[in-house]
């Protein structure tokens, strides 16, 4: 599968999830039901996949996790926040650095249209 078509069966997952529970519960309960949607769907799809940190050619486990990595490629990570803003754009484009990723997924679920909480964050330094 080709990264657009990934990242568009990514989205229509998200909306379906989006339509069934609406805006304002925990990224938790998002996650659980994308994991589910996506699974249903087909993608390979991995859920708090640790992210190690290396530094100076020694890998550190420092508790970082991607919310989901679906085809070991793309990085999902899930927000139900009033507003996404710089940090949250800072974390996807770190783990899609620390993961040697190309694209991410920043998804906001506490919205009234979830397409205008759907960010795709590219990692320019990645072929």
């Amino acid at each position: 599968m080709i990264e657009n078509q990934i990242t568009e069966r990514i989205i229509g997952c998200a909306i379906k999830v989006h339509q069934n529970l609406g805006p304002g519960l925990l990224e938790s309960a998002y996650q659980e039901c994308l994991f589910y949607e996506l699974k249903k769907a087909g993608p390979k799809v991995q859920k708090e996949k640790p992210l190690p940190l290396i530094y100076e050619e020694v890998k550190l486990d420092c508790g970082y996790r991607m919310d989901l990595l679906v085809e070991d490629t793309i990085i999902v990570e899930i927000k139900s926040v009033e507003t996404l803003n710089d940090i949250h754009l800072a974390q996807v484009l770190t783990y899609l650095k620390l993961n040697d990723s190309k694209i991410g997924l920043l998804i906001n679920f506490n919205v009234l249209q979830l397409i205008k909480g759907v960010k795709r964050v590219i990692n320019k330094y990645k072929n």
